[in-house]
């Protein structure tokens, strides 16, 4: 083909392609452009979104964290205030051995002497036997005891009221619990 235009009008032929090269380059590298910054957005979007949904997720491990450690502490609040309430039960129900020979000793008229004291903690019985140098302040020390209110079960043997003098005796007696009275 033979081109018949003049030059000038082939120069503004040539300008207007490359014009219209241009046009449709900026056109698509505008477009590239916009696409790019859709994908950065969307990328972001999703990544902070992730990064919520791992927020949550770790404050409520967190909450349930301090729940299982106040539960656990609880637990063990529990567990020492239950020990602490069984010493305490088992310190009051403890008999004291100094108080009882000390009460069995006030009771003891004059004359009356102890040669044997025997304590059984299980059944918590008192096994006694002594000498007394009458009948009379033999009963004496079995009215005694028998006014102790901590005391229950007392008996003396028959063969402790045989002799009228010089008596050698034995007793029993059980101590009550705080939960007997």
């Amino acid at each position: 083909m033979i081109n018949l235009l003049p030059s000038q009008e082939k120069e503004i032929l040539r300008q207007e392609e490359e014009y219209k090269l241009v046009l449709i380059l900026g056109i698509l590298f505008f477009i590239f452009l916009i696409c790019l910054i859709l994908i950065l957005l969307s990328i972001k979007i999703y990544f902070s979104g992730q990064l919520n949904v791992q927020e949550i997720i770790l404050s409520q491990k967190e909450e349930s964290f301090k729940k299982s450690r106040s539960q656990d502490l609880e637990e063990k609040i529990l567990l020492f205030n239950q020990t602490f309430s069984e010493l305490s039960s088992y310190y009051s129900e403890r008999l004291s051995m100094v108080e009882i020979s000390e009460k069995i000793s006030q009771n003891l008229p004059y004359g009356v002497h102890l040669t044997n004291f025997n304590f059984d903690s299980e059944t918590r019985q008192i096994s006694l036997s002594g000498f007394s140098p009458s009948r009379e302040i033999l009963l004496e020390f079995k009215e005694n005891l028998g006014k102790e209110e901590n005391f229950q079960e007392i008996y003396f043997s028959p063969s402790s009221w045989v002799k009228p003098a010089d008596i050698d005796f034995t007793a029993t007696l059980r101590i009550k619990t705080n939960y007997e009275k």
